[in-house]
């Protein structure tokens, strides 16, 4: 089979008759970072990656038992949805991927180290020489689990011999040095406050990862249809989905001026409204081809609407509405774009008249 069949094969059905029994779903936690200014995080992946090699990426990755706690059994549908052992995960896998701290202390700001103190543990956490949470105990704080945010849940299908069941969360990064439990008019907050450095981004030198870097979600959407980058169906949509809330007038460019934290606070409030109303926090996607075949114009269609065959009992939905197109090649997806189910497939039937 060749590379570009076997790419695009794990978007495609869930598995056959006859076949052996499908890979159990390893349990993993990505998330949405976004920074003050409301641009989205993403890593790209080292070229030798048994997944997504060379793709970018949000921060994420398996759970760790020694870590982040035992995940729930292979037969538990526990295992398929939001939990403290996930929350955990993201948690650590943001810090080992990026270097970016989601606890916060006992007063309600974020965590702050030193860069020396930040790079040696990132090492020591991810060759798991110390417990991420003990540490963190050390220094008289908490990974902040509640302020991430659910937004949809990714089972691969069960025709691919390497399996996720991915929790996705967005965290929105303070637009200030508020703590949590201050109103944002105190003067204390305004005044007295140090101001919380977020560090920028690195990658971590290469073991999974050989760049980081925030930009608006507008600017990674051109970057990946300009074929710059290479994003993942899950990775795009969901970009494209907070894209017309952080970026309302499209991709700008990086020399447009930064909202004022009114505007960019106006933004994340629609953000999270979006998340709530369309309860993006309950959906389980398992991608599929629609059709069995590509369309003419050499992409597939990717059904969002199944859950995966371990989410079908709960009676689980997908996102019913959007499809994805995409074009499956050796160096990875290409010419990815989100379009609506009933325009999508009624195009593809004219187009056979």
């Amino acid at each position: 089979m060749s590379k570009t069949t076997a790419l695009g094969r794990q978007y495609e059905g869930n598995g056959e008759k006859g076949k052996k029994a499908p890979a159990i779903p390893r349990p993993s936690s990505s998330v949405l970072l976004i920074s003050p200014q409301n641009h989205i995080l993403l890593l790209r992946r080292v070229q030798t990656s048994s997944s997504f090699a060379s793709a970018h990426v949000f921060p994420g990755g398996n759970i760790s038992p020694f870590h982040d706690g035992e995940p729930p059994a292979p037969e538990d549908a526990a295992r398929h949805h939001d939990s403290e052992v996930y929350r955990m995960a993201a948690v650590r896998e943001t810090f080992e991927e990026s270097g970016i701290l989601l606890a916060r202390t006992k007063e309600g700001r974020l965590l702050e180290v030193d860069e020396d103190e930040r790079e040696k543990v990132r090492k020591l956490v991810h060759g798991d020489k110390i417990k991420f949470e003990d540490w963190l105990d050390e220094k008289g704080a908490k990974a902040d689990l509640d302020n991430l945010i659910p937004f949809t849940r990714w089972i691969t299908p069960t025709n691919l011999p390497k399996r996720f069941t991915t929790q996705m969360y967005i965290y929105l990064l303070p637009l200030s040095n508020t703590p949590k439990n201050l109103p944002s008019s105190s003067s204390t907050a305004e005044e007295d406050e140090p101001e919380v450095m977020i560090p920028t981004p690195t990658h971590d030198g290469g073991l999974e990862h050989t760049a980081a870097r925030f930009l608006p979600p507008a600017t990674w959407l051109r970057l990946a249809r300009a074929s710059r980058i290479v994003l993942f169906p899950p990775q795009f949509f969901l970009m494209y989905l907070l894209s017309p809330f952080l970026c309302p007038s499209g991709d700008v460019g990086k020399e447009a001026p930064v909202p004022d934290a009114a505007t960019l606070q106006k933004q994340r409030d629609q953000v999270l409204k979006f998340v709530e109303e369309g309860k993006w926090g309950e959906k389980c996607i398992s991608p599929t081809v629609l059709g069995g075949k590509k369309r003419e114009d050499g992409r597939v269609v990717l059904g969002l609407d199944k859950p995966g065959a371990e989410a079908e009992a709960e009676g689980r939905k997908g996102d019913m509405e959007r499809v994805v197109l995409v074009d499956f090649k050796k160096e990875g997806p290409r010419r990815v774009e989100v379009g609506l189910r009933k325009e999508v497939l009624a195009e593809g039937r004219d187009s056979k008249l």
